[in-house]
């Protein structure tokens, strides 16, 4: 039985401020740390095989110092595809190859795109356009903000890279540490728990609180 474990990065600053992050790239606050420190040791006996996390800091952020916390040997390793990084942090010891997590980062798993409200607050927001305008633009499941995103755009890229990373990698055994955001993980939940448009609006995935599923017979069930 493989496991999969599905954690929203720790709060942001922006998360803080009240403001529309979507991709610009905001680190982790002191609370959003203690998050992060927190689900670590949740899940500090579970023997992590990959991490798959966004490209976004806060999410990596949060994916490593949960890591740091793990009792496992084997030492977490961003895995670097390209560039620079890709030919010159090549691990030249076979021991301590066998000996690491990797950690893949990947923009599909990055959080929806708010377009034109990023960088706004939300209740200044909320005063421009209305409270209704805004609150559809939240959490309506196919009407984008301003040039961005709905959670349908957002689904169709995540669901087809966790079917053919994430879920392969479920299929062979292997256990998952997945650290992304609010609406990119809304849109995981949605398909392993096959929610209906209606029913993952009021899905809520909190800041740094991971979500447990065991995978066995072709099925993830939540713990």
């Amino acid at each position: 039985m493989a496991k999969l474990v599905l954690v929203r990065h720790g709060q942001s600053l922006w998360n803080k401020k009240n403001v529309f992050t979507g991709w610009v790239d905001v680190p982790l606050s002191t609370v959003g740390i203690e998050e992060a420190l927190k689900a670590g040791e949740t899940l500090a006996d579970v023997e992590f095989d990959a991490v798959y996390t966004s490209v976004q800091v806060r999410a990596l952020e949060t994916a490593m110092i949960a890591m740091a916390q793990n009792k496992s040997e084997k030492t977490p390793v961003v895995i670097h595809s390209d560039g620079k990084m890709s030919e010159w942090g090549v691990i030249y010891s076979e021991e301590m190859n066998k000996n690491i997590i990797p950690v893949y980062r990947d923009w599909h798993l990055n959080e929806r795109y708010y377009g034109e409200l990023q960088g706004m607050n939300k209740a200044e927001t909320a005063k421009t356009y209305g409270d209704e305008q805004v609150h559809i633009w939240r959490r309506s499941y196919d009407v984008p903000p301003p040039n961005g995103e709905c959670l349908q755009d957002t689904a169709e890229r995540t669901i087809p890279f966790f079917k053919e990373n994430i879920l392969k990698q479920l299929k062979e055994g292997k256990n998952v540490l997945v650290s992304a955001h609010g609406n990119s993980l809304r849109s995981i939940v949605m398909f392993i728990e096959e929610l209906s448009k209606e029913e993952v609006l009021k899905l809520e995935i909190p800041t740094g609180v991971p979500l447990l599923f065991s995978y066995e017979n072709d099925k993830l069930t939540r713990e």
